[in-house]
């Protein structure tokens, strides 16, 4: 469900807005706050905080409304719910999120301010940069998951940001409008970034230290369960990466290699391969070519559904390939498949059947014209799925 914020009116009065989601934090919350005002004070901001309370059953919206914020109950469950709630309701012109964990270094938001008043749109904290203090990261994040997820972040998304999961980071109100927030967990941190690259946002990271966190239980965060969920978050923001190449990759070296072995053994240097490298290459072709069949219907339906703000270069293609052109290309493929079934059928009753033209031919025959026929049918479901999601397209606007 979208999650489009809207200005207030008011926003012009502050200058400043620091978010906090919150879920039972009695402990920590109220020196989150305290250190938040103190440091907007110190840097002579005029700002306020919000406390976007997710549900809590403990004392956490009673201390953060006595030590000066500004309480947001959101009923929605989840971590971008409370996130995209206190969005909503701060009146800053530039926003600075932070979990109230008491684990960011809240004394020192000017780096931050100063970065957005010098224009950027996102001002990522780096916390490999600026220090992680003994206890405040398990090592199995700080070595294997955060670097990893970033990396991967940087490479299909091109971000300057090398710590993709920062919690402190700053962004102003226009932005986050801009971005048209969308998920409701974990993945809301993976999709500001992600979004800030594709609609092609001014981004710059600050050094920001981590602490040990505060609390007296486990965090809400599930190691495995949530990287999970940011890896799957960010594979289906770049279905380039997920489905194109693979699937370019699969569908030529398996469509080489099944057109040369339809004519007969093929000798790749160290050995001769024959009809049983053909199933196996053809194969790999077919998952190849419903590979990019998935690249091209994701990519659609990202847009669609508004997870993809900016329209995709590759749409222009859909003024050739329209959906009679992949009908008759389809039609083409499957008619060629099926002649050769039918020439198979009819070798295979005639006197001496198969065993007569060979086996390795008779085999070459079936299979490639059982490769036809699924060649032409995924080119014709395709043509069929893209024309149903390609009429939403028509009456949306370019991004």
């Amino acid at each position: 469900m979208s999650m489009q914020i809207k200005t207030k009116s008011t926003s012009s009065k502050i200058e400043v807005s620091v978010v906090m989601p919150c879920l039972n934090e009695e402990r920590t919350v109220g020196i989150c706050v305290k250190k938040a005002l103190d440091s907007l004070k110190k840097g002579k901001v005029k700002g306020e905080v919000i406390v976007a309370d997710n549900g809590s059953a403990d004392r956490s919206v009673e201390i953060a409304e006595s030590l000066g914020a500004r309480v947001v109950r959101i009923e929605q469950k989840g971590y971008g719910n409370a996130l995209c709630g206190g969005f909503e309701a701060a009146r800053g012109k530039y926003i600075i999120m932070v979990d109230a964990d008491d684990s960011y270094d809240l004394e020192n938001l000017m780096p931050f301010i100063e970065k957005l008043r010098e224009g950027y749109d996102l001002v990522m904290g780096n916390r490999f940069k600026g220090g992680i203090k003994k206890g405040a990261m398990p090592w199995h994040h700080r070595y294997i998951g955060n670097p990893i997820l970033s990396f991967l972040g940087k490479l299909f998304f091109e971000t300057p940001a090398n710590d993709f999961h920062c919690g402190l980071r700053g962004f102003t109100k226009e932005t986050i409008e801009k971005m048209d927030l969308q998920t409701t967990g974990m993945e809301l941190a993976s999709e500001i970034v992600i979004k800030s690259s594709i609609l092609e946002m001014k981004v710059c990271e600050v050094p920001t230290i981590l602490f040990p966190d505060g609390r007296d239980r486990p965090p809400h965060l599930r190691s495995f369960r949530d990287g999970w969920r940011h890896l799957r978050f960010l594979l289906m923001y770049s279905p380039t990466w997920l489905f194109l190449y693979p699937g370019l990759f699969m569908t030529i070296l398996g469509g080489i290699f099944s057109v040369a072995l339809f004519a007969g053994p093929v000798n790749i240097g160290f050995r001769l391969i024959d009809f049983h490298s053909f199933i196996i290459t053809g194969t790999i072709m077919m998952l190849g070519l419903t590979t990019l069949s998935f690249a091209a219907i994701t990519r659609v339906f990202a847009y669609n559904t508004g997870l993809l703000p900016k329209k995709p270069g590759f749409f222009n293609l859909f003024k050739y390939f329209t959906l009679e052109t992949g009908l008759i290309v389809g039609v083409l493929i499957l008619a060629l498949g099926i002649g050769l079934i039918v020439f198979s059928v009819n070798v295979s009753v005639a006197p001496g059947g198969f065993a007569k033209l060979g086996y390795d031919r008779s085999i070459r025959l079936v299979y490639g014209g059982s490769l036809a026929i699924m060649t032409g049918g995924q080119i014709m479901l395709t043509s069929f799925v893209l024309s149903m999601l390609g009429l939403k397209i028509h009456g949306k606007k370019s991004g």
